[in-house]
Order: C-alpha cells, then sequence, then structure tokens
C-alpha cells in the first residue's frame, strides 16, 4: 500500500470511527433518558476538528511520507477516535443498573486510557519534531524514549488500577483487569504524569529554540506553529469569561471554542510544511494582535462604562436600558480611532521594520511638496530607497524633455 493510500484510509477510519462514537453516545444519552454530558453541537463542533486533523495529516503524509509530523495527525486521529467509539458503546450498553453485556465492559476498560497518548504523546511530539520531523540536534532525541516511558507508565497504571474505572461512563463498574497494588498502580500514574509533563516543557523548550536560531523559510514556518499554539492561552481566558457569564449554555460555549482552537492547530501546522501562503503569518499574527487587543479594550470599555452609567442614571430614570444605549454608543465611536491606535501601537512594537519603512515614507512625500532642487531630490530619493528596500545598488534615471542634450 502506498503512503498516499494509508495516509487515507487512515483519515477515513478515523474519521468515521470518531463519529460512530459520537452518534452512540448521544443515542445512549437521549435512550436512557437523561441530560448528556455534552450537547450536539460539541459533538459537531469536536467531530469537525477531528476531521480537520485527519485531513490535514492524510495530505502532509501524501505529499511528503518521511515527514513525521502528518503520520502524528493520522495518529491523532485514530487514537481520539478509538477512545470516542470504546466510550460510545459503553454508554449506550449500559443498561443503568451498573451491568454491561459482553463487550461493553471491554470498551469501558479500553475508554480509561486510551485518551492518555493523544492527549500527552502527539503534543510533544510536534513540538519536538516540527517543522522538518527531525529533532533539534542529536541530543534532544533522548525525549523520545523519555516520553515513551511516561505515557506507558500512565497507561499501565490506569489500565491495571484496581477498583472503578475513571473516565469512563460506567463509573460504578470495577475494572475487570485491576490486578496491580493500589499503591503500585497510583506511582505508576504519579511517575507518567510526571515525566510526560518534564517531556512537555523540554520539548516546547526546544521549539523555543529552534525559532530564535531559525531563519528565512524555517522561521515562516514556525511562525505559523507557534501562532496556532498561541490562541490556546487566549482561548483559556476567554473561557474563562464565557464559563461565569454563560449560565447554562457557558459550558457549551467553551467546548466549541475548544475544538476550534485545537482545530487551527493542524491547520497551521499544514499550511506551514506545504509552504502554502506561507509569508500570509505576518500579515495573520498582525491582525491577530490587533484585533484580539481592540476587542478585548471595547469589552472592558463597555462593561465599565455600563457600570458607571446605570450609577450616574439609575437615581434619575430607574432603568438600565439607557445605560446599555448610551455605552454602546460609546463603543462604536471609540472603534475607529482606537482601532488605529492600536495598530500603530503593535506596529511599533512588533513591525518596528515596516513602522520606521511607513514613517520614512510619510516624510519623504512632505519633502516632496516643497522640495524644487533636482540635486537635493536625488539624494533623498536614493536615501530613502535604501533605507527602505535595502536594494544591492541604487541608480536614478532622468529623461530630459525635448531634444535638449
Amino acid at each position: 500500500m502506498t503512503s498516499a493510500r494509508l495516509a487515507l484510509t487512515l483519515a477515513v477510519v478515523s474519521a468515521v470511527t470518531y463519529a460512530a462514537g459520537e452518534i452512540l453516545f448521544l443515542t445512549s444519552s437521549s435512550s436512557l433518558g437523561a441530560s448528556a454530558d455534552e450537547s450536539p453541537l460539541v459533538s459537531l463542533a469536536f467531530s469537525v476538528m477531528v476531521l480537520v486533523f485527519v485531513t490535514v495529516g492524510a495530505v502532509v503524509s501524501a505529499r511528503l511520507p518521511a515527514n513525521p509530523i502528518g503520520w502524528l495527525f493520522c495518529a491523532a486521529g485514530l487514537l481520539l477516535g478509538v477512545t470516542s467509539v470504546t466510550y460510545g458503546y459503553a454508554a449506550i450498553a449500559l443498561d443503568g443498573r451498573g451491568r454491561l453485556p459482553p463487550g461493553g465492559l471491554a470498551a469501558a476498560w479500553v475508554s480509561s486510557w486510551s485518551w492518555a497518548p493523544a492527549l500527552l504523546a502527539v503534543p510533544c511530539l510536534l513540538f519536538l519534531l516540527f517543522p522538518d520531523g527531525r529533532p533539534l540536534s542529536d541530543r534532544w532525541r533522548w525525549v523520545v524514549p523519555l516520553l515513551a516511558i511516561g505515557v506507558t507508565c500512565l497507561v499501565t497504571g490506569s489500565a491495571l488500577a484496581p477498583g472503578k474505572m475513571t473516565d469512563t461512563p460506567a463509573p460504578e463498574v470495577d475494572n475487570p483487569l485491576g490486578i496491580a497494588d493500589p499503591t503500585l498502580a497510583d506511582g505508576l500514574q504519579v511517575v507518567g504524569w510526571a515525566t510526560c509533563l518534564v517531556c512537555v516543557i523540554l520539548a516546547a523548550w526546544s521549539l523555543v529554540l529552534r525559532f530564535r536560531r531559525s531563519q528565512g523559510v524555517e522561521r515562516q514556518q514556525l511562525k505559523w506553529f507557534v501562532w496556532s499554539a498561541g490562541l490556546l492561552p487566549a482561548f483559556l481566558v476567554t473561557a474563562m469569561v464565557v464559563d461565569s457569564t454563560g449560565g447554562d449554555t457557558g459550558g457549551d460555549y467553551v467546548n466549541v471554542m475548544l475544538a476550534l482552537f485545537l482545530a487551527a492547530v493542524p491547520l497551521a501546522a499544514g499550511l506551514a510544511i506545504l509552504r502554502y501562503r506561507l509569508y500570509d503569518i505576518d500579515l495573520v499574527i498582525n491582525r491577530t494582535l490587533v484585533y484580539g487587543a481592540l476587542t478585548a479594550t471595547l469589552v472592558v470599555t463597555y462593561l465599565g462604562l455600563v457600570l458607571v452609567f446605570r450609577l450616574l442614571l439609575s437615581p434619575v430614570t430607574g432603568e438600565s436600558e439607557l445605560a446599555v444605549a448610551g455605552s454602546t454608543l460609546a463603543v462604536a465611536a471609540l472603534f475607529r480611532p482606537l482601532r488605529a491606535r492600536v495598530q500603530s501601537v503593535v506596529d511599533r512594537r512588533f513591525y518596528r521594520s515596516r513602522y520606521d519603512t511607513a514613517r520614512t515614507l510619510e516624510g519623504f512625500s512632505q519633502r516632496l511638496r516643497t522640495e524644487l532642487d533636482l540635486e537635493t531630490l536625488d539624494s533623498d530619493l536614493r536615501r530613502v530607497v535604501t533605507e527602505t528596500m535595502r536594494p544591492a545598488h541604487v541608480s536614478l534615471w532622468l529623461r530630459r524633455s525635448g531634444n535638449r542634450p
């Protein structure tokens, strides 16, 4: 089987398996008359996320089979599919009295530990191997076997822990393979978590070092990946706000946002590896910084104005609609000037060369309106072109009017 066929097969199997698991879980929730742990919208969002993972993995693996990044995305989708279908089957097999038919118990057992490699191993290897599929240097290769040891300890401790199973739809069912000593099982899980955490930190540090040493195409590739990974801290802040103000539906919104932010990682990585519109990342980062800061500022301003207007107008009007309307109008009026101000700050802080170029061109255009001496304009134009474009050589050709020599 060729690499392209293998990658396509893994993508199809992973997508179908994950979707089947989500359908089974939603069916089990409705048949038992209980509210589902996640809404159909959340299931759809995570299904789309897995589809993005496996699609990007299949495309990268087919185009660049020697690069393990594509195969990592395929593996992540397959592991998530196994966890989804085993969890869904165990949920639908549960009859509400804690008994599972043949196959249901095994599915619940698999779902209790199959999530670990996808959650811990895949992100660590992405940090370590992106973008060319090789570690930063030979001395970083030992992180891979250390990660394998950590994942093995965690999976073994979870799979053989005696007592009730965790992370399954059957938490009241005993582990059928709980043959390990409780102290040993807990120790293996602690060692596994600690080892995996160390590996993730080391892999992230190697990515930082790679970025600092990179240049040219590799730097643009790393910018795409770092941008997508950097969205996750923004998600955490947004999630806390939405979860605290969203009421009963806040959790669903948070899960949908999580799926979208996670889906951005393989999309950005795939674009970077395949070098599709590689240099657009500077514009993407610029717009992300500008509109992210602008949105945060406007939200804080809006909430502050609502509070102030309510305090000022409540003794007079006794209603809050006027405060909301006034705050909305004030924020709308602030949008354009605040956006220009934020854009200027971002350019000055993160895109200094572009900021200096714009100021140089603006100054030259102002001098061009009043300067009449040709030699002065000649030297000024050469200087501006040299500072902004940085060419190897500058020549200025002037055409004389008429037939004069």
